[in-house]
């Protein structure tokens, strides 16, 4: 959200500047400002309103559960995850390290453990993708896409779930297309942050952000969920609606899932806790 990208041609994500939608809030080290949107750490959290998620007539699509060992590796073929975005794109602060025994991923007792590491000078951590760079692995056109996770805490953190359009990845002409389910940054905890991109073949991007005040991301698993059919992206948090835009055309495509703990985002890291630690229970996605 803070930090854009462009997932078809790669590179590194870059911080916002001040004047892209960015500005210091009064001096106050605890506030930011988004646009017109003003998160402040020390606000009071809402209340949320009843549950509304409704998933009658869907079946999963995709179970991953962590009971068994975890599926992954570089760059794939032959394994449920691969270790890096499909279009070799890093971002952050951290590179994203290839799997190797305990890190930057730990299965132990159906949770998965994504560790955040600063070796040395250099930072290192750990994402996941449902697709490799030749467009192997899972993706799915609408339903319902849903993580339950433990975010970590501490600044500089930046946790995320998101998907991404599958044709992006073997086709460089087409728009890119990116949901953003979770992002969070460690600067403000209780901030949850969505947004749709667009991401045009001539460098053009366009970007429909939110964020929620909302509590206890850091201290227990909460669902992060979105809904995806041909009328409307619908947000969701532990089954609440927080939020529908109209689906884009190009939404209207397979989507694959990427799970990620990511460092900076814009702010940064030299107070984040080392190691750091996100943690999750599953990620799953249905369809009608």
């Amino acid at each position: 959200m803070l930090g854009i990208y462009d997932p078809k041609h790669g590179g590194d994500r870059q911080p916002l500047k001040v004047g892209d939608g960015v500005a210091a809030a009064e001096n106050d080290p605890t506030a930011y400002r988004i646009g017109v949107l003003k998160v402040d750490a020390k606000a009071p959290v809402p209340k949320l309103a009843a549950a509304t998620l409704n998933l009658k007539g869907y079946h999963l699509t995709f179970d991953e559960d962590f009971k068994e060992p975890l599926s992954v590796s570089a760059w794939g073929p032959g394994t449920r995850w691969i270790a890096h975005t499909p279009y070799a794109g890093d971002f952050g602060d951290a590179r994203f390290a290839d799997p190797q025994e305990g890190f930057p991923f730990t299965v132990e007792n159906g949770i998965l453990r994504i560790e955040a590491r600063k070796d040395g000078e250099r930072w290192r951590a750990g994402l996941l993708s449902s697709m490799d760079p030749k467009g192997n692995g899972f993706a799915q056109k609408y339903g319902y896409f849903e993580m339950r996770a433990k975010l970590p805490k501490g600044l500089g953190t930046w946790p995320a779930f998101w998907l991404l359009a599958a044709p992006s990845i073997l086709d460089k002409s087409v728009t890119g297309m990116e949901i953003d389910v979770l992002e969070q940054y460690g600067v403000n905890p209780n901030a949850l942050c969505t947004n749709v991109h667009l991401w045009y073949p001539d460098k053009r991007h366009k970007a429909d952000g939110r964020a929620y005040l909302v509590a206890g991301m850091t201290d227990d698993f909460h669902r992060y969920g979105v809904m995806v059919d041909s009328d409307f992206i619908t947000f969701y948090y532990d089954g609440v609606e927080l939020r529908r835009v109209r689906t884009p055309e190009e939404a209207k495509v397979p989507l694959y899932l990427l799970v990620n703990l990511a460092l900076g985002g814009g702010w940064p890291v030299d107070k984040t806790p080392n190691p750091s630690y996100m943690y999750v229970d599953y990620v799953r996605a249905w369809s009608k």
